[in-house]
């Protein structure tokens, strides 16, 4: 057995892609032979001074990529390379022989078996016959199903969302401030245009990527600003110029956070202290709260016409649907008439009338009242059994939406521990990826374990890898 020498660097790649990719050079360029015996895990990562579990998954890569195999009770060796090379002549001392070769030895893609996606819903639920039977009625009942709607999308939708929305969301609106479009991002492309360009946004964080990028891109100015256990702090809108602020006070993505009243009432103080200051409200996860009355909109609070309302079918219907709407303040809805309304609509005719009558005739909230009960009883399945896990430390955004946060206890990085959990079929998602800038290596490994999309057997067959992975590098 030789001992490996490995210089380990800290920055961008990982500690283990660090170790992995060292051994891996080692071998294809004979430093290490075949049949060779490789210092084991808990050998190596005390000469190293990592984990073990970082070991662990190097050495997992190496095997599943057929450098090195494991012999039950006898270690780690290397296997033979030699037919790897057969089309290849001569000693791989160019970029291009080295490029070629790991191209021939590429692991292939992991089969996901179980996805903890925080965005997935439960289409098994869906009430098809239901839906196909809504659109049939559109198809046999109206005659003029081809002609193009307004541009804020077909009135008598817009007259059901709004009426929705009052009685579930307490949203003050008429159709009139109702705008219809294919997508949250797309309306959030439409509201830069409507405020005017060049507009100063902060933002929670971590948050929702998309509609950062989709603000950044739009020429915005966007910075972040400071978050508490109850979300934004509005003291951090004093510390530079801000006219718009992006905030989900009822169920704050992906934290889980509520915003309480005491805060929203000093959001809407900033809001009307001046001209031109408005709050987007982005309504997430708004329909699914298991414990307690729901949670009023901020707009319902709005005396000053400052809230702009983001609502979304995404989750409430189905993420295919693309189907999402904006409540626009008075005047700036008078705006888009003005100066906008030539744009077309970009929801097909047919689906919104589809919609339109799922929800008239109460479809719509027969299926909401059942899919509350269903995903409650995978929220309240998912947090007993989390509650039973020693690796478990916290658990927050309980008790509303379809993910719950759960910071563990773990001898590795966030992102290595979503690799060892992806190796062996299972995905999970990390609190770092949904953070603007660069992440603080003292930020505690942070899981979102979404329950939508996923029965309690598959809930079971995942906690139980995570198990495997925590409970070994704990």
């Amino acid at each position: 057995m030789k001992d490996l020498m490995i210089a380990l660097q800290s920055g961008k790649t990982s500690l283990y892609e660090q170790i992995y990719l060292s051994i891996k050079r080692d071998i294809e360029d004979g430093k290490i032979s075949f049949g060779e015996k490789l210092p084991s895990t808990r050998l190596l990562a005390a000469n190293l001074n990592v984990s073990r579990f970082t070991v662990d998954l190097a050495y997992s890569q190496l095997v599943s990529e057929g450098y090195i195999q494991s012999r039950a009770g006898s270690g780690f060796f290397v296997c033979d390379l030699s037919n790897l090379y057969s089309g290849i002549s001569g000693a791989k001392t160019s970029a291009e022989g080295e490029a070629t070769g790991k191209a021939q030895k590429e692991a292939p893609p992991c089969s996901v078996r179980i996805d903890f996606s925080p965005f997935a819903v439960d289409s098994a639920q869906f009430p098809y016959n239901t839906w196909k039977k809504r659109n049939r009625e559109v198809f046999d009942e109206i005659t003029d199903i081809l002609v193009a709607r307004e541009a804020a999308g077909d009135h008598s939708l817009r007259e059901t969302i709004a009426n929705y929305l009052y009685h579930a969301r307490g949203v003050h609106c008429t159709p009139e401030q109702i705008l219809v479009g294919a997508g949250n991002e797309y309306l959030l492309l439409l509201l830069v245009q409507i405020l005017g360009g060049g507009r100063s946004v902060v933002m929670e964080n971590p948050t929702y990527l998309q509609a950062y990028h989709v603000l950044c891109r739009a020429g915005c100015q966007v910075r972040v600003g400071e978050m508490d256990e109850d979300g934004l702090c509005c003291g951090s809108l004093d510390r530079g110029p801000v006219d718009v602020v992006y905030v989900m006070p009822s169920h704050q993505f992906p934290v889980g956070a509520v915003m309480p009243f005491s805060r929203r009432q000093e959001l809407l103080d900033w809001a009307k202290a001046a001209e031109g200051r408005y709050i987007i409200e982005d309504d997430h996860d708004s329909e699914f709260r298991y414990v307690g009355k729901p949670i009023p909109s901020l707009q319902s609070g709005d005396q000053d016409d400052r809230v702009i309302y983001f609502g979304t079918f995404s989750k409430s219907i189905s993420p295919a649907l693309r189907m999402s709407y904006m409540v626009l303040p008075r005047h700036l809805s008078e705006r888009f008439y003005e100066q906008f309304d030539f744009y077309s609509s970009t929801v097909p005719t047919q689906q919104q009338l589809a919609v339109c009558r799922f929800m008239q005739s109460g479809d719509f909230e027969r299926h909401l009242n059942r899919m509350r009960r269903v995903y409650k009883a995978k929220h309240d399945f998912l947090l007993k059994e989390l509650k039973q896990r020693p690796w478990v430390k916290k658990v927050r955004g309980e008790n509303a939406g379809l993910h719950l946060v759960v910071e563990v206890s773990c001898a590795c990085t966030e992102e290595e521990l979503l690799e060892a959990a992806l190796q062996k079929g299972v995905r999970v998602y990390g609190m770092n990826s949904y953070r603007i800038g660069p992440v603080e290596q003292t930020e505690p490994v942070t899981l979102l374990l979404g329950f939508g999309g996923l029965s309690e057997k598959e809930l079971s067959e995942g906690l139980a890898v995570l198990d495997g992975l925590l409970d070994a590098g704990s």
